[in-house]
């Protein structure tokens, strides 16, 4: 019987409130991804796949659970139910497993229990322009870490094996000859820094943190092999930075806002007085335009709640860079999330 409607009458407004619920429901997916990730599901299922009842007696968990955890991983893409209740991974769900290149560090991280509570919160940061982690956590983030050496550990692995993917992207765009002494502001546990000197064997390094990141440096600068070419100092970047005649900075201007992010940039400066091969390399998200998606206006949304900085537009950064006695030279699109972005002391 004609009822008078057509079958896609409804079509528009059905898969709005499909992507809705996707939407909605992400916090959902987000709480699987750390379950897995904590049972290293993934890396059970190296071999190939296999039945969930298996995967359940060797994580320790119940079998109805995790068949429902991962069946939902399922429907996104995660893993693939090869059968009724026998899994094996998809190339999504590879990159769960640990490892060099993996997702594993910067997944757990993200998925935390931590930013479940700081996300909840994310109306403080709407009413009172503060980070929802000071409210959270009782103080500033990265006042918080030194003290919780079990997420400053999630935290300072998640950066590691960030470095560890971004490395290789930038060395392909980016010539770092003639330069004689890199200083890496805020370099975590050297990871960038030493894939850079092992390709420019020149070259000298010095890895500058605060004293507790730094501390964790060593095993990685002596697995590098640069240990000979690659020095730590710590110290408070507000203050001070250690002399090098280039400075390179990962995720580390986003961390703040445009006040605070001039005062780095502007220690920079100071230093770089008389230094004919001065220049700042950034390492950042520069921000699409208009519609277009874009990871960084996630990640800016990470920078407002947790330590209070944000993500920029190529403008943006142009004037911050201009406040702080240098002019924007260049961007540079890489293989990975990042651009490469460089400035060089105003004349």
């Amino acid at each position: 019987m004609d009822t008078g409607h057509s079958p896609t009458a409804l079509a528009p407004e059905m898969q709005a409130a499909q992507l809705l619920y996707q939407l909605g429901t992400g916090y959902m997916v987000s709480a699987a991804l750390q379950t897995v990730l904590q049972l290293a599901i993934a890396d059970k299922l190296t071999v190939g796949a296999r039945p969930v009842s298996e995967l359940a007696i060797e994580a320790g968990v119940l079998e109805d659970p995790l068949y429902r955890v991962m069946r939902t991983l399922a429907s996104v893409g995660v893993f693939d139910e090869q059968a009724p209740r026998r899994f094996a991974l998809t190339p999504v769900g590879a990159m769960l497993r640990k490892g060099p290149g993996s997702f594993y560090d910067m997944g757990v991280f993200l998925t935390s229990p931590t930013h479940f509570r700081v996300y909840a919160e994310m109306m403080h940061s709407m009413r009172t322009g503060e980070p929802a982690a000071n409210k959270v956590l009782g103080k500033p983030v990265f006042e918080y870490l030194p003290e919780h050496p079990e997420f400053s550990a999630l935290f300072n692995n998640a950066m590691t094996a960030f470095s560890a993917t971004v490395a290789p992207a930038l060395l392909k765009v980016y010539d770092f000859s003639g330069i004689d002494t890199l200083v890496d502001v805020a370099g975590g546990h050297g990871q960038l820094l030493t894939t850079i000197l092992r390709e420019y064997p020149q070259m000298h390094g010095v890895l500058f943190d605060l004293e507790h990141v730094i501390a964790g440096a060593s095993s990685i600068i002596e697995r590098g092999g640069v240990s000979g070419r690659c020095r730590t100092e710590s110290g408070d970047m507000f203050s001070s930075v250690p002399r090098g005649d280039a400075y390179i900075m990962k995720h580390i201007i986003h961390d703040w806002d445009d006040d605070k992010a001039t005062v780095i940039l502007q220690n920079i400066r100071t230093q770089l007085v008389d230094q004919p091969k001065g220049r700042v390399i950034l390492l950042d998200s520069v921000l699409a335009p208009g519609n277009e998606p874009d990871l960084g206006k996630m990640i800016d949304l990470e920078m407002m709640l947790m330590p209070g900085g944000r993500e920029r537009s190529a403008e943006e950064f142009r004037v911050l860079f201009a406040d702080a006695g240098f002019e924007l030279t260049r961007i540079e699109r890489t293989e990975s999330t990042l651009c490469v972005i460089e400035a060089r002391p105003r004349a």
